[in-house]
């Protein structure tokens, strides 16, 4: 199994999964900066140039939340996630989706405003972003307050995609005061060894 890998990008999702997962893999890591996403090969696996891609056997998967609930579903008796056909998997399917349609555009939206000159940045376009992530990680709260995380008592896929995305958020787009189930969810998850492991460079 071979991750294709950038340091500080959504790459850090599968990779994170896949030390949850404790299989063995080999990591990969390009370098942007070198054109190592725009060579011929890596654009046949990524058409965009992109990471994550993983290789897994005879599948060739991108996108990360993609990949994610793929190697869930290879190891399931890793129990991240629950069994097809039950509430719980149509859960996990439900907050998959939200963090790539809820959580990630408006923070995409800040990331390409951060990295414009002060000068040059929409504080209209900014403040719009923030509220929309506020909006969508307030939307968590009540299930966080009820469980200890998405799905019940037990760690997911599902919490992985949406707190990595929530970590992410919390950089760059502020705090998360008011939402105190979400702030000490977030808090454990980024305690566990694998995502310490997946985010140490």
């Amino acid at each position: 199994m071979r991750l294709y890998y950038v340091p500080r990008t959504r790459a850090s999702r599968p990779r994170w999964m896949l030390e949850e997962l404790g299989v063995p893999y080999e990591l990969v890591r390009l370098d942007p900066a070198k054109g190592e996403t725009r060579t011929p090969e890596h654009l046949a696996r990524q058409p965009l140039g992109h990471v994550p891609v993983l290789e897994d056997g005879d599948v060739t998967i991108f996108e990360s939340a993609a990949i994610c609930l793929w190697l869930a579903e290879r190891f399931p008796e890793k129990g991240l996630l629950p069994p097809p056909g039950t509430p719980g998997r149509a859960a996990a399917y439900q907050w998959l989706f939200f963090a790539m349609t809820e959580l990630e555009p408006p923070l995409g939206e800040l990331a390409r405003q951060t990295r414009r000159p002060e000068a040059e940045r929409d504080p209209a376009a900014i403040a719009s972003a923030k509220g929309r992530f506020a909006a969508a990680a307030a939307a968590l709260e009540r299930p966080l307050a009820a469980n200890a995380y998405l799905l019940g008592p037990s760690f997911t896929v599902a919490d992985l995609v949406v707190a990595a995305c929530m970590a992410w958020g919390k950089a760059i787009a502020g705090g998360l005061e008011g939402l105190p189930a979400v702030s000490s969810w977030l808090g454990r998850v980024r305690q566990r060894s694998a995502w310490k492991r997946a985010t140490a460079d």
